[in-house]
């Protein structure tokens, strides 16, 4: 069953990897550089800025770098754990793969792109959303935006971001509710 699941996984990577072109591997590489989200981030610091203070501003980004910091250690672990080798070094997928990425890395099971695009996604979309109520919609396309690139580049199956995704979303729920509680207990008491 899990050798069918990994084939089926494959052949979806195959097919969304072949999807790219050299006209666009200049925008996707873009797109999954670590820091091309900075302005995003910047605009969502200052939102919230704007909506909570300073007091919560602070408090606000020691959660965040938390949430990022989580997700990225415990991706690691999986990597690790598993030790799945990515697209762009496996045997009898690499000839076959469009990779474009500058490095392909070790292994990719689960995508830490994906994790933190999502965590961050889910995260600031709900603290933000009952002053900006379609902000979180714009947060997830941009999420599952980052996410497909590192499918485009050649680095991940879609099971990697799959995962990847799902634990971001968890594990951005979680501290947004962690965030909600210590606002109301040290900010707003």
């Amino acid at each position: 069953m899990l050798d069918q699941i990994l084939q089926y996984d494959k052949e979806l990577f195959l097919y969304l990897n072949n999807w790219g072109s050299e006209y666009w591997d200049n925008l996707w590489l873009a797109i999954t550089y670590l820091y091309s989200s900075t302005p995003l981030y910047a605009a969502l610091l200052f939102l919230i800025y704007k909506k909570f203070g300073w007091k919560a501003l602070l408090l606000i980004v020691v959660i965040f770098a938390g949430v990022i910091a989580f997700t990225d250690q415990i991706t690691n672990i999986f990597k690790d754990a598993f030790q799945r080798p990515r697209p762009c070094a496996a045997e009898g997928i690499i000839d076959l793969t469009r990779f474009v990425a500058p490095r392909c890395g070790n292994y990719g099971f689960f995508s830490g792109h994906a994790s933190n695009s999502m965590s961050t996604a889910i995260f600031a979309g709900l603290l933000l959303r009952p002053y900006y109520k379609n902000l979180i919609y714009f947060l997830l396309i941009w999420s599952l935006v980052v996410a497909y690139s590192r499918i485009y580049v050649g680095v991940h199956y879609p099971l990697d971001i799959l995962c990847g995704l799902t634990f971001g979303a968890l594990s951005g729920f979680g501290f947004y509710k962690l965030c909600k509680y210590l606002i109301k207990r040290f900010i707003s008491a």
